[in-house]
């Protein structure tokens, strides 16, 4: 324990913001770091629990209480060692995690949580200022070869574990550049341009220098045959669930109806100087975002940065309650409203909203919608049901509709083309990671549905920990010692 009595002394920093009229005027990161003299207070902050309930809240097993200790005695390139002991990538969980360590911090009982987020921000930035990021390549190689498809945070933590294992590593990515989620799902203003080049591309740079070679514009299936595929000694299917959901509604076919992925891809890319000519633009009309997650907010966001005339926010749940909810005592995540920055800058919210039809005119374009108030009939033993709620019907003005209603699953061509079984839950199908074939693994949002990217990175380590025992015979490669795996 760092300071006896620290969670007592100080109270819990976190990051501020820029005010909304700033930074809704680019696409930048605004929060404003916690001063260098008062990170080493928020590391003095951890109780260092008899039973620390942050590991077991943190998909990655982070052993949180020791780098929070190593920020106290202001070790922290001993605190960078031991966050990246289990962690690849803290420079995106940092940034873009929402933080269930936080929420099963023991802390959080009494009194705000310690913010182990931003500390562990704070850390790997001091990491990159420093230099102490380096690569870290094999000392030998096995001679077996691995293919890696997708380059999100699952691909990345997949390659890089086998590379240190010594096996020669190939990362295949469709899109023009490498990232996967964390470069076109993520709106610059959570992850800047800036900072995607800096660390995405230094990362890359050192998992190059580390010896895995990255291929983009490769689409496996379609430009790279599965038989080509098939010639590694095995293989770790990491692209993502990329299906997005839709609605069975009267009018979706409305010119101005948009799936939210395509209208935040396009705005990343033009950041990066690609020319979209028919980019999808909010400015000067009714926006109204249907689906009340993480991609709503950021649709929500971009839209006021192009200077929407309005941004209505729908969802079809009941609103969740400020603090807690009973049925989600800590150490669980809670049922509570999440209010992000992008829902500050402007934005109505409503809930328990059910789109009925899409309003268009003669021209086929998209003029308004037609809503109905709903509400959940709770039946033990039975599934949900949706009831209407009679006489509460409503057209709202709306020139642009974007559907940020999450993802089925992962796309199907490779496991046509490969022969994977699917799962109930419409997903690749797998046990330890391994497939029903037996050299192809799977891992992230392709393996267990739409997820966070601490999960992807989860995944990606504890499927290359298998891919290695699977073509050695035995591994060295770390696990967190929980979940889908094998008993060795």
């Amino acid at each position: 324990m760092g300071k006896i009595g620290g969670f007592k002394e100080y109270n819990r920093a976190d990051e501020s913001n820029l005010a909304v009229a700033e930074r809704v005027s680019n696409y930048n990161e605004f929060t404003i770091p916690v001063p260098k003299d008062k990170l080493r207070e928020q590391g003095s902050r951890c109780m260092d629990c008899g039973i620390p309930f942050c590991h077991s809240g943190c998909p990655l097993g982070n052993l949180i209480p020791d780098f929070n200790d190593m920020v106290h005695q202001e070790e922290w390139q001993s605190a960078l060692e031991i966050l990246q002991s289990t962690n690849n990538f803290p420079e995106f969980t940092g940034r873009l995690c929402p933080a269930p360590c936080e929420k099963s911090c023991v802390l959080g009982i009494i009194k705000d949580p310690v913010s182990i987020e931003n500390i562990e921000k704070s850390i790997v930035e001091r990491g990159f200022a420093e230099g102490w990021i380096k690569p870290q390549p094999p000392k030998s190689r096995t001679g077996k070869t691995v293919a890696v498809i997708g380059s999100g945070p699952a691909g990345l933590a997949a390659a890089q574990q086998l590379n240190r294992a010594g096996h020669t590593v190939t990362v295949f990515e469709r899109d023009n550049a490498i990232g996967g989620l964390l470069r076109y799902g993520i709106p610059n203003f959570k992850l800047e341009k800036g900072i995607i080049d800096r660390r995405v591309v230094r990362r890359v740079a050192i998992l190059e220098a580390e010896g895995i070679t990255f291929k983009t514009n490769v689409n496996v299936g379609v430009n790279f045959s599965v038989e080509e595929l098939n010639a590694f000694d095995s293989i770790v299917l990491c692209g993502g669930a990329t299906e997005r959901r839709s609605l069975p509604t009267k009018g979706i076919e409305s010119k101005g109806v948009v799936q939210a992925m395509d209208f935040l891809t396009q705005q990343t890319k033009v950041l990066y100087g690609e020319s979209i000519p028919d980019q999808v633009k909010a400015t000067g009309k009714d926006v109204i975002v249907i689906g009340g997650g993480d991609t709503g907010s950021d649709c929500i966001g971009t839209s006021n940065r192009h200077g929407a005339k309005s941004v209505t926010n729908f969802e079809i749940l009941p609103k969740p309650p400020v603090g807690r909810s009973e049925s989600t005592p800590w150490p669980f995540w809670p049922l509570q409203l999440k209010t992000s920055s992008s829902h500050e800058e402007g934005c109505d919210r409503n809930w328990l909203i059910n789109t009925k039809e899409f309003i268009s005119n003669e021209k086929g374009e998209l003029t308004g919608l037609k809503t109905v108030e709903v509400q959940w009939k709770m039946t033990p033993g039975q599934r949900p049901e949706l009831i209407e709620k009679e006489g509460s019907e409503k057209i709202w003005p709306c020139d642009l509709a974007l559907l940020a209603l999450g993802f089925t699953g992962p796309e199907k061509t490779l496991s046509e083309q490969l022969g994977i079984e699917i799962d109930a839950r419409n997903n690749y199908k797998a046990h330890n990671y391994q497939t029903n074939v037996p050299h192809i693994f799977t891992a992230g949002d392709m393996r267990r549905g739409q997820s966070l990217i601490v999960w992807a990175i989860s995944e990606g380590r504890e499927a290359a920990r298998e891919v290695d025992l699977f073509l050695m015979g035995s591994t060295n490669l770390p696990t967190k010692g929980k979940g889908d795996l094998p008993s060795l």
